[in-house]
């Protein structure tokens, strides 16, 4: 799901992240939040959303807190192409750009809302213009692009935590994969597909402009599998939570 990269890029331990897709105590979230809404506030992740486009107010209320509390902090939100036909999105960013809350929207547009695609969901064909209907700042990027992500990302985090205001980030990106494991994809063009997935994988362009050897980036691999292994069976050992857990932490 899409929020597992960004809790593993915000420090969570793998260990965790696993632990939590298990339902494990141990978990992140100690087993409240699983695949869909793992959380882990203690480094700022205040949690994925199954309901597309529920996670955004959330975002613009965090970045009012930072204002008003006068803390040099960004909320940052991440959601994809479909989002943006959604109430809370236009709400949301309403209610950033007016109260110019320190906030960066990130927009993942890979173009397609799990097998709809963007041309059959939207009328129009730049989505940031969605956010300059609002006043609100647009920086855009290459999501196949690492490094330029990175830059970008940096000069949004900046402009926001610098009281500017809001910044909607447009990351053009393309999906390699199925929207779920197993998703068979027939409502794909195949050759299109696979020329996607040979010329515009982060991974490999990235390799290429750095010049990583087969045996370097093997060595990379293995180290990783190693490191999702371990977690697997770190979160096969984790302690399963009691029935009674579940009315602990509920407020309403």
């Amino acid at each position: 799901h899409r929020a597992h990269g960004h809790t593993l890029a915000r420090g969570t331990h793998p260990n965790a992240v696993m632990a939590e897709l298990y339902g494990k105590l141990e978990g992140c979230s100690h087993g409240y939040g699983g695949s869909m809404h793992l959380y882990d506030v203690e480094r700022g992740n205040l949690g994925a959303n199954a309901v597309v486009g529920g996670g955004l107010p959330a975002i613009t209320g965090a970045a009012l807190s930072f204002k008003l509390r006068g803390e040099p902090r960004v909320a940052v939100a991440f959601f994809g192409d479909g989002a943006t036909n959604i109430g809370t999105f236009h709400e949301s960013l309403n209610l950033a750009q007016l109260w110019q809350v320190p906030a960066v929207f990130v927009l993942e547009d890979n173009h397609w809302a799990e097998s709809t695609p963007e041309s059959q969901h939207s009328p129009i064909r730049d989505l940031s213009k969605r956010a300059e209907a609002f006043g609100m700042k647009v920086m855009k990027a290459d999501g196949q692009d690492v490094e330029e992500v990175h830059r970008v990302t940096q000069r949004a985090l900046k402009y926001a935590r610098d009281g500017k205001g809001p910044v909607f980030l447009h990351v053009q990106t393309e999906r390699l994969v199925g929207h779920y494991i197993g998703d068979p994809q027939v409502y794909r063009d195949k050759e299109q597909l696979q020329e996607l997935q040979e010329t515009r994988d982060p991974i490999t362009l990235l390799r290429e402009k750095l010049g990583v050897s087969d045996e370097e980036f093997e060595e990379a691999d293995r180290e990783v599998q190693e490191l999702v292994d371990g977690s697997v069976e770190f979160a096969k050992a984790g302690t399963d939570p009691k029935p009674e857990d579940a009315l602990n932490n509920i407020y309403a």
